[in-house]
């Protein structure tokens, strides 16, 4: 008798080529061509022939390439490229800091890095490895992705295999980097199919950053499904709502500020749109209660870099039936609340803890990796509980995590920096509610200093998004009874404050 094979038994592409050629794969809403999945293939083979060249024999363990490319559809083929060469692919922020991105470069050495002509000289300045561009090179030891060689064979994928890290947040914090297999993101993908639904005229927009997750899973659900993905280079909302349209648009993922946008500029959703999947951070009900009047088919969801995606999904309904629920489990996908490390009854709240095929293997740290499993699973950091029905609410951080605009921020980081000024004594940071970034990030500080010597400090040393919005100088910070800073006093405090 056979024995059964481990499937995919290699990329996707080469999956998918063999069943659907003709089917249109990426469409570069900026102007270029269409490239149907034939065409998708010959471009991954190119890329393919590269990486293997430059890591050494194609299926190398552990070999690594890093990408410093903003979202393109070249993206497409570097995802895919790294899949048939046997190699995993590490898709950077561009928009960090030189000595950041070149420190996660030092964390997960790279074979090769992939740049663009508008990261081309950043890339030169961290690589300490060969450099390839994507486009036209204009500096010297920079050379094009294309190599005059033969593509190697697909090889030959085990679900286990190591096939992208990412980078979860932060820059003068120490971000993790994410381990997720190639069994991971088949079964984010095979889950969404299930809850959302799938028809083979589907096309979805990318207008995330596609070194987030949420902006590099829709290549690998169209190319498992024989579906479209509508690439858009960066986010405005009549340009959104104008590629939505002249598209057919099926399914969008957007960030709570990127939908508000849209309703603000007076979008209608087009008749093609069937999902919006809305996540990134809290979506409040007064959101909600607009996409309903608005007839857009707000899709909230919850979901984090560890588990490639998607953890629970509400439809629509579900979402205007229970306002601030994020729906059930994908299917697959177990949750248990937490509380002292026992399960919690529906409606106590607790920690969520995330088993199943979509979570990962763990982080580049081992130490971290062993202090976020649990005998329940991934311990996710996120505080909230479900209901009889298994409805699931997010409330808030163990940690106090600031979800900014799709960002996150880690709150006691951003203190530690306030801290190091020496006119500062004592620092919190604590996430307040914002109509347009659903939390913006605010500090409340003691000593002989200034809001706007505060804020300047900040500005020269944190990401943007990092940057606490409202300051607010005190004599005391607010305390409990047992010497810990009362950090609800303090988001009252700062909370409205300029």
């Amino acid at each position: 008798m056979r024995e059964p094979v481990d499937w995919p038994t290699q990329d996707l592409v080469s999956h998918r080529v063999a069943s659907t050629p003709e089917r249109p794969a990426v469409v570069d809403a900026d102007g270029d061509p269409t490239w149907r999945y034939r065409e998708l293939d010959d471009r991954v083979d190119t890329v393919a022939a590269r990486f293997a060249a430059e890591t050494g024999s194609a299926g190398g363990e552990n070999e690594r390439v890093a990408a410093l490319v903003d979202t393109r559809v070249e993206i497409a083929p570097l995802l895919f490229g790294a899949m048939r060469a046997g190699v995993a692919l590490v898709p950077l922020n561009v928009g960090l800091e030189p000595a950041t991105l070149a420190a996660q470069l030092a964390r997960v050495d790279p074979g090769l890095l992939v740049c663009e002509r508008g990261t081309e000289r950043t890339a030169r300045e961290i690589a300490d490895c060969p450099v390839v561009s994507v486009d036209e090179p204009r500096s010297e030891g920079v050379v094009p992705l294309a190599i005059d060689r033969a593509p190697p064979d697909p090889v030959a994928l085990s679900r286990t295999d190591e096939q992208v890290v990412l980078f979860t947040s932060g820059t003068t914090s120490d971000p993790k980097g994410v381990r997720i297999t190639v069994g991971n993101l088949v079964a984010s993908a095979t889950a969404s199919a299930f809850r959302l639904g799938v028809r083979p005229d589907d096309r979805w927009l990318v207008a995330l950053p596609t070194y987030h997750m949420g902006g590099l899973a829709p290549f690998l659900r169209g190319a498992l499904y024989g579906t479209t993905v509508v690439v858009q280079r960066s986010f405005d909302p009549n340009g959104t709502a104008a590629v939505m349209d002249e598209s057919d648009v099926t399914g969008v993922s957007l960030v709570p500020t990127m939908l508000a946008r849209l309703l603000d500029a007076g979008w209608k959703p087009p008749e093609s749109l069937r999902t919006v999947l809305l996540g990134g951070g809290p979506a409040d009900e007064t959101l909600v209660d607009r996409c309903r009047d608005a007839g857009v088919p707000v899709h909230p969801t919850y979901g984090m870099t560890e588990t490639a995606s998607q953890i629970a999904t509400a439809r629509p309904q579900t979402a205007f039936d229970h306002p601030g629920t994020v729906g059930q489990p994908l299917v697959f996908t177990e949750v248990t609340v937490v509380d002292d490390g026992s399960p919690c009854e529906p409606g106590e709240r607790g920690e969520l803890v995330v088993d199943g095929p979509t979570v990962t293997p763990g982080y580049l740290d081992d130490e971290r990796t062993a202090a976020a499993f649990g005998s329940h699973g991934l311990h996710t950091g996120d505080l909230g509980y479900r209901d009889e029905d298994g409805r699931l609410w997010i409330v808030g951080r163990v940690d106090d995590r600031i979800v900014t605009g799709g960002e996150n921020v880690v709150a006691s980081d951003v203190a530690a920096t306030i801290r190091e000024n020496g006119d500062v004594t004592d620092a919190v940071v604590v996430g307040v509610p914002d109509e347009e970034w659903g939390q913006r990030v605010a500090a409340l500080v003691t000593g002989t200093v200034s809001a706007g010597a505060v804020r300047d400090y900040c500005e020269a040393r944190l990401a943007p998004y990092e940057v606490p919005k409202t300051i607010r100088v005190v004599d005391t910070l607010p305390r409990t009874a047992s010497g810990t800073v009362d950090r609800e006093a303090a988001r009252a405090l700062v909370d409205g404050s300029e």
